[in-house]
C-alpha cells in the first residue's frame, strides 16, 4: 500500500473523527500519532534504507496540510515532529532514526529560550555526561512527544549553539500541569525546564556551536514550508513568534525567535 492510500485510510477513519472532539476537550491527539505511526507517516521522511518513507518537504508537507483541513491539532504536532525529523535525519544516530522509521518515536523542536533576549540554556560537561540547564518555551507535545530536539550554548566553541537530542523521559526535565504555550488547544503546546537534565556526550547533534547553520538551513526551511502548506490555520508557535520578535540585526528575527540561545547574532 503506498503511503498516500495508508493516510487517507488513517485521515477518513480515525483522524476526521476524533478532530472535533480533540479540540473541544483539548486533549492530545495520542490515538492519532499512533495511527500515523503504524501507516508510516512519522518516518515518512526518514531514510528508506532505515525502513522509513524516503519522502521529503512536498510530501511532508502535502500530509500536513490534509490533517490541517480536519484537525489542526494533530496537524501542529506533526509539523514540529517533521522538523526535529529533518534535523535528526542529518545528525541523529541510526538508532533513533530507526525508531522513527518503525513509528515508535514522536519528537518535537525545543529551541527557544524563556522570552524573547533573555540569557540561552546552558551545556557544562564532566567526562562523558552533559549537564542541560534552560527552560524552554513553546515546546509542541511537551510531555507528550518521546524525544526534544534541544538547543544550548556550546560546550567549547566561542559562539553559536549546540544541538542536542534530549530523551523526554529523563529525568530532572519537567512539565508544567497546565500547558502555558500558544499553540492548539490540545498540541500540549508548554514549557519544558531542565534543572538540569544529563544526557551522554554523544547526544550532540552534529558539531558543537554548529547548531546556529543547522537551524537556518534545515529547521527554518522545514518549519517554513510546512507553514506555506497549511497557511495560517495551524502555523508552528516557533515560525508565529519570529515573524513577531524584535531582532537586533537585519534577517536575524526568526533565528532568534526560534532558537534565541544563538547568542553569537548580539
Amino acid at each position: 500500500m503506498s503511503y498516500r492510500n495508508a493516510f487517507s485510510r488513517v485521515l477518513s477513519d480515525v483522524i476526521a473523527p476524533r478532530a472535533e472532539r480533540t479540540g473541544r476537550e483539548g486533549s492530545f491527539p495520542r490515538g492519532a500519532v499512533t495511527a500515523l505511526g503504524e501507516a508510516g507517516l512519522l518516518g515518512l521522511t526518514v531514510s528508506a534504507d532505515l525502513g522509513g518513507g524516503g519522502r521529503g518537504p512536498a510530501e511532508a508537507a502535502e500530509v500536513v496540510a490534509r490533517i490541517a483541513g480536519s484537525c489542526p491539532v494533530t496537524a501542529a504536532v506533526l509539523q514540529s515532529h517533521y522538523a526535529a525529523v529533518a534535523v535528526i535525519e542529518a545528525c541523529g544516530s541510526a538508532w533513533v532514526r530507526g525508531e522513527i522509521a518503525a513509528g515508535r518515536h514522536l519528537s518535537s523542536l525545543a529551541l527557544a529560550d524563556g522570552a524573547y533576549g533573555a540569557a540561552g540554556a546552558t551545556a557544562t560537561r564532566s567526562g562523558e555526561v552533559v549537564a542541560l540547564s534552560a527552560r524552554k518555551r513553546e515546546v509542541v507535545a511537551a510531555g507528550e512527544a518521546d524525544s526534544y530536539v534541544w538547543s544550548s550554548s556550546p560546550l567549547a566553541a566561542a559562539d553559536g549553539l549546540t544541538l542536542w537530542l534530549v530523551p523526554a523521559h529523563a529525568p530532572d526535565l519537567f512539565v508544567p500541569a497546565r500547558p502555558d504555550g500558544a499553540g492548539p488547544h490540545g498540541s500540549a503546546t508548554s514549557s519544558v525546564v531542565a534543572d538540569p537534565v544529563l544526557v551522554p556526550a554523544d547526544a550532540m547533534l552534529g558539531e558543537d556551536g554548529a547548531g546556529h547553520d543547522v537551524v537556518l538551513r534545515t529547521v527554518l526551511p522545514w518549519l517554513l514550508a510546512l507553514r506555506d502548506a497549511v497557511g495560517a490555520a495551524a502555523v508552528h508557535p516557533s515560525v508565529a513568534a519570529a515573524e513577531s520578535a524584535p531582532s537586533a540585526r537585519a534577517g536575524a528575527a526568526q533565528l532568534s525567535a526560534v532558537a534565541p540561545a544563538a547568542t553569537a547574532l548580539r
